[in-house]
């Protein structure tokens, strides 16, 4: 496979299995580097060696393109405040794949990773990095790579040689360079927090991102929000870069195009008798409204008290109604145990139930989303909020 097109194939995995993270990426600017061992990114570009590169697996590809998406995002000059320059971008290193591996992403051998600093702020990390080189206890060895960080004494040689005009002018030069360096960064931070809010309105945000941003936008998020998220996520079972989605071209964000083949729904309605009917009926109606804007589906619908109750099929265009027949108590292990046996192919259970129940031991294999009036704890998949 050839390395454009393994990028090619990376970039939109990333898309689909971290929406944040492939959206940032998508925009980053990438440029080989085959002086360097493996990659690095300085806040406005991500290098890459394209030995080491061919090399990877699409999964660790993913996390070098999350990691210069983070990186990108970060704006690292504006946040330096007098630190140097490449130990802060060493500590946000860490702090950014201590991050990625814990959303799931696999890391390659070669990046920045260390127990040690799990779960610590990128200004902590600096700290200790610092500590360190003082101490030289760990023999840590770092090579400056930005002219800033060269030290005072070498500047002040450097002026005697070339003279005052020439040294002021060496000086306006970086000083105008530099200035560019942050307003390409800010302007690319103002793209990533947009993606970012926009993600937290539909409840989908990466774990531990509030190490790096001020999550201002902590509003209540409505049910039909988290529902939709759901279903965006779920029913887009191919994508490809070649040829790309249109939408965003025109402002440079390369999205993949979206092959949908018939999109599988599993649907279970608990049919005891605590069941609050109004609320059902919104949800369905909800859903079945959501469901129309896909075009080729097909939602098994389960009703199930203590037992299966009845099964039904809908394709696309049919009205998704459910009779309640029931009122016993609430077994969450038959309709588990029904799509165990019956539906091999599921990939998403909407399950809309009140949570007083028995639930399996072991979680399935499948995504599950808990459609309740009430936040409970769950042994496994997420509870989506129902209100009126």
């Amino acid at each position: 496979m050839s390395i454009e097109k393994k990028i090619s194939q990376a970039k939109a995995k990333l898309l689909v299995d971290y929406p944040l993270f492939g959206t940032i990426a998508s925009k980053l600017e990438l440029s080989i580097n085959d002086d360097i061992q493996s990659f690095k990114s300085n806040g406005v570009k991500l290098e890459y060696n394209s030995d080491f590169f061919q090399g990877l697996e699409l999964s660790e590809m993913e996390f070098v393109f999350a990691n210069g998406a983070m990186h990108a995002s970060l704006a690292h000059e504006s946040r330096k405040n007098g630190r140097s320059g490449w130990l802060w971008q060493l500590a946000t290193d860490y702090a950014v794949n201590d991050m990625l591996v814990e959303n799931g992403l696999e890391r390659p051998h070669e990046a920045h990773y260390s127990k040690r600093f799990s779960g610590l702020y990128a200004e902590e990390i600096y700290a200790e990095l610092k500590a360190d080189i003082l101490r030289e206890d760990e023999g840590l060895e770092y090579e400056a790579d930005d002219v800033n960080d060269i030290n005072s004494d070498e500047s002040s040689k450097s002026s005697e040689v070339n003279g005052p005009l020439e040294s002021s002018l060496s000086n306006d030069s970086a000083e105008e360079a530099q200035n560019e360096t942050i307003q390409a960064e800010q302007l690319f931070e103002e793209f990533a927090k947009a993606t970012l809010e926009a993600e937290i309105k539909n409840g989908e945000i990466p774990a531990a991102i509030d190490r790096f941003f001020n999550l201002t936008c902590k509003s209540k998020i409505d049910w039909r929000d988290e529902l939709k998220a759901a279903l965006d996520r779920f029913h887009k079972d191919d994508y490809t870069l070649l040829p790309p989605n249109k939408k965003f071209l025109h402002v440079g964000i390369y999205l993949p195009s979206c092959i949908s083949q018939r999109f599988k729904l599993v649907v279970a309605v608990d049919s005891s008798g605590s069941i609050d009917e109004k609320l059902l009926n919104e949800f369905l109606s909800e859903l079945n409204f959501l469901m129309n804007t896909i075009q080729n589906y097909e939602i098994e619908l389960l009703v199930c008290d203590d037992k299966i109750q009845s099964h039904k099929t809908f394709y696309s265009g049919d009205i998704l109604e459910a009779d309640l027949k029931g009122g016993g108590a609430t077994d969450f292990r038959a309709v588990f145990e029904f799509i165990q046996n019956e539906l091999e192919d599921t990939k998403l259970l909407l399950y809309f139930t009140d949570l007083d129940g028995i639930f399996p031991h072991v979680a399935p294999f499948y995504d599950v989303k808990w459609i309740s009036q009430k936040v409970t704890e769950v042994p496994f998949g997420e509870v989506i909020l129902l209100e009126d």
